[in-house]
């Protein structure tokens, strides 16, 4: 599925985040098990420095990216008008390739449903800078 596909379901109906916590800038692919986004790093990103953004702020982008196909399923099975409770997220693995990714940079994170038990979910994620593989974060979910 593709962002044409979302037949006027937003970001917003997706996930929680709201202002300088919306790391998301676009949702290229999606459906109930994954989902693929682009993030323009930005000086107002958390975690930023002088050299950049620290590689850490992959987590969130991660559990972020996580959370669209995660919110998809939940609008597919319970409606746009249900309750958007985010998710509680535990960091399993988390492997960094680069020091800090540059201000103004485009990366691509890629989030897959590995396990799916009820409101547990552990889930699998990319992050690439360019076509450069910059981490790889395995997140536990789970949603009281």
């Amino acid at each position: 599925m593709t962002t044409a596909d979302l037949s006027g379901i937003t970001l917003d109906d997706l996930i929680p985040h709201r202002d300088s916590m919306m790391l998301i800038d676009d949702i290229i692919e999606v459906d109930s098990h994954y989902a693929l986004t682009s993030s323009v790093i930005s000086a107002s990103y958390p975690l930023v420095d002088e050299n950049g953004v620290h590689p850490l702020i992959m987590v969130e982008l991660a559990a972020q990216t996580a959370g669209v196909c995660n919110g998809l399923d939940r609008i597919k099975t319970k409606g746009i008008d249900s309750l958007k409770m985010g998710w509680l997220v535990g960091v399993k693995r988390a492997q960094f390739y680069i020091e800090h990714i540059p201000l103004g940079s485009t990366v691509f994170t890629r989030s897959e449903n590995s396990h799916n038990y009820e409101n547990l979910r552990e889930v699998s994620c990319v992050v690439h800078l360019d076509k450069r593989l910059i981490g790889e974060v395995t997140l536990q979910l789970f949603q009281a």
